[in-house]
């Protein structure tokens, strides 16, 4: 079996395109991250969004920064990001307490939580950097964490729907009302649930990974996913403005299913459902930033992030050049905390500074490249 996984990790490396010697075993090899790292992270590993007054911090920033230093095997950041969300954020504990999801002054200038909510798509991408740090590094102590924090997700943040099968929570709290789900579609990255499974077998991460299909589809029946969505004993409907519209959240849905390996379950069919979107790309590459996902109707123009998210989706074909172009037209400029998480994901993933196994396991270069 082991040797099978390194002759499966040696035909993914030679299959990633060149990202630089540098990006190869040390650290800080990936200019685009190290260079947003710098203006956005504290040394003590917060990461601080500048946009907002009150310098806020959310469990959202921390779980992606863990990921983009997992990717740039920089152990010391990762260390520091990790240590100052569980204290911060979890009440000094991951095995106790969920993240949450907001940090920042305080009208009375004081620091601290400003909204004890978890935010579940962050708790699982810091759950799925604990586990894959731990396995890459050979840090149990990672792994562990990332263990119960699945554990507590599934007790916290999991429900079951009648008529639609166990799904993710956006949160520990207000998402459940009488006979009506609201639900996050982008909340749920498939290969990410399957990596949990894996971990978990015979928990109700089983079931979350094998119904993601039926989610993302059945909620984006044409193709365009929706921000958010309700279930109902009518099954997905849209009842709120923001269930008729895809932007700023649903543009992941596409970027997480650009990224599955071809060889994850039914992958081939989600990328073919979502490239619906193609329709609606102008020929320079920008998406829109709005779509009424039942009528089509496209409004506005997508920042350059949203064309970072469509760089894995349209991987090889002829829109990756024109969405290429527009990211480098956009270099040197501020495009904000958001939009440039996007571009790191999009970016990074189309320069091949890492990939995702067909069971959800992170394949960064550094791991394989000599």
């Amino acid at each position: 079996m082991h040797k099978l996984l390194a002759v499966a990790c040696a035909l993914v490396a030679l299959a990633l395109p060149a990202a630089g010697s540098a990006a190869c075993g040390a650290p800080g090899g990936w200019e685009r991250w190290k260079h947003i790292g710098e203006r956005m992270i504290s040394p003590e590993g917060r990461v601080i969004d500048h946009s907002d007054d009150r310098l806020i911090t959310t469990s959202e920033g921390q779980s992606y920064a863990l990921f983009f230093a997992l990717v740039d095997n920089d152990r010391a950041l990762f260390r520091r990001l990790a240590r100052w969300t569980e204290k911060n954020l979890a009440g000094g504990d991951f095995t106790s307490n969920l993240p949450s999801w907001l940090w920042g002054r305080r009208p009375s200038g004081e620091w601290g939580v400003l909204d004890e909510n978890s935010a579940a798509d962050s708790d699982l991408w810091i759950a799925y950097s604990l586990l894959e740090a731990g396995r890459l590094w050979q840090e149990r102590s990672y792994t562990v964490l990332g263990t119960l924090l699945l554990q507590r997700m599934a007790l916290e943040e999991a429900a079951d729907p009648p008529g639609l099968g166990p799904v993710l929570l956006p949160g520990a709290q207000g998402f459940v009302h009488e006979g009506r789900w609201k639900l996050n579609p982008s909340y749920l990255p498939p290969q990410l649930a399957s990596r949990a499974a894996a971990v978990l077998p015979g928990s109700p991460w089983d079931a979350l990974a094998s119904g993601a299909y039926r989610f993302l589809t059945g909620s984006a029946p044409k193709g365009l996913a929706p921000d958010w969505i309700s279930w109902t004993s009518k099954g997905f409907e849209s009842l709120a403005e923001d269930e008729n519209v895809g932007s700023y959240d649903a543009i992941r849905v596409y970027l997480w299913v650009g990224m599955l390996d071809d060889q994850a379950p039914r992958a081939a069919e989600l990328k073919r459902h979502f490239k619906a979107l193609r329709a609606h790309l102008s020929a320079d590459g920008t998406p829109p930033e709005k779509i009424d996902v039942h009528r089509g109707v496209a409004q506005g123009e997508g920042p350059p992030g949203f064309s970072a998210a469509l760089l894995p989706l349209f991987s090889g074909e002829p829109e990756a050049g024109a969405l290429r172009a527009r990211l480098e037209g956009a270099a040197g400029r501020d495009m904000g905390y958001y939009n440039q998480m996007l571009t790191l994901f999009g970016e990074g993933w189309d320069q091949g500074r890492y990939r995702f196994g067909a069971d959800g396991r992170l394949i960064p270069r550094w791991e394989t490249c000599q």
